[in-house]
């Protein structure tokens, strides 16, 4: 078989898993469990088939939000191909840029490829439109600025925004709360949180006043309230067992009841994106389940089921954005955040009884 025979994921995992060089810099392969990407030669333990994605470019693999790994150095190697090439030479280009974002014309006349062809591609092997991503890239560059002590206005203009207004219009969906609370790692946000018992084994919910922002389950509450707290290091948390107890009844109700529909209101932070993808996943009915691709095509764009998947790792709120029912291509159960056997239990539970 030959580099450019390699059709399929089936094809690549082959390669994966024979650590086969020659493959390098062709693909690269995401593993959601650790966060991590490498080049099909990497001589690390190989993961299972469930928990691991595969991209064209590791520009792709980094929008997901995969790191480089330190031992087969896969960000070293060279592109091996035209598209690969000019992939890198856009993302460059956006991120290189400061004060607006590049029109497709611009990246077009860039780059030397027409603009209906670079669009094409760079969905293709993004998952997104060079627009969507010059989008995230800003978002990326804002939020950074803050973090490093820049003040809200002076991160604003330095990432692009040109009017506070319309910066402060969308920064809910995306932040999570107004920008000068992020600015401060959470500093002003109230949240409260309590642990509770269910089926799935220990269960946390955190709420600030507008909603519930972070549902998780596990076998330690001290491993649970440390991931509540590295989201948000400067927020005014603490537990308050009683003052979510009507919450955390409604959410064990609907559990026991086999539907886990959960109507409760939420305050979540996360990219457009991913707000699509979580509202998509909360059309989904109790009992039923959709792949990666086919929930990309409900919110149109057909070409980004790697992406729903990354989308569906990220939900801070299992149950009430229910990603389990989000499932592999031939129906397997892949990487689920609380464990694939709590995904099963879960779909199991939510099957029509007879």
């Amino acid at each position: 078989m030959t580099n450019s025979q390699i059709h399929s994921d089936d094809d690549r995992w082959e390669r994966f898993v024979s650590r086969d060089a020659s493959a390098d810099g062709v693909f690269f392969t995401g593993v959601s469990t650790t966060g991590i990407y490498c080049r099909p030669s990497c001589p690390a333990r190989k993961p299972k088939r469930e928990n691991v994605r595969f991209y064209d470019a590791i520009e792709a693999a980094e929008h997901d939000g995969f790191r480089a790994c330190l031992r087969c150095k896969p960000d070293a190697l060279q592109s091996t191909s035209p598209d690969q090439d000019m992939i890198h030479n856009v993302c460059a280009l956006i991120s290189d840029v400061d004060t607006h974002l590049p029109t497709l014309e611009e990246l077009s006349e860039a780059t030397g490829v027409s603009p209906s062809h670079l669009q094409r591609k760079f969905k293709a092997i993004m998952g997104v439109s060079p627009r969507a991503y010059a989008d995230e890239k800003r978002r990326e560059r804002f939020r950074g600025m803050l973090r490093d002590g820049e003040d809200v206005t002076g991160a604003m203009y330095g990432a692009g925004y040109g009017s506070s207004s319309r910066l402060y219009e969308q920064a809910g969906s995306w932040l999570g709360m107004t920008p000068a609370s992020f600015a401060k790692g959470g500093k002003g946000a109230v949240m409260h949180y309590t642990t509770t018992d269910t089926p799935l084994g220990r269960m946390i919910v955190a709420a600030t006043d507008r909603g519930i922002s972070f549902l998780g389950f596990g076998d330690d509450d001290d491993m649970l309230i440390s991931e509540l707290y590295s989201d948000f290091p400067a927020a005014d948390i603490s537990p308050d067992e009683k003052g979510l107890r009507d919450c955390v009844d409604t959410i064990v109700q609907n559990f026991n009841s086999h539907t886990t529909q959960v109507g409760l209101p939420l305050d979540v932070r996360g990219t457009a994106f991913q707000a699509q993808v979580w509202q998509a996943l909360r059309d989904i009915p109790p009992g039923e389940t959709l792949t990666y691709g086919e929930i990309a095509a409900r919110i149109g764009k057909p070409k980004a089921a790697r992406a729903v998947g990354r989308a569906c790792a990220t939900n801070p709120v299992s149950l009430i954005v229910p990603c389990h029912r989000a499932v592999g291509s031939n129906g397997s159960l892949t990487g689920y955040r609380w464990g694939v056997s709590r995904k099963r239990t879960l779909l199991d539970r939510e099957k029509p009884r007879k």
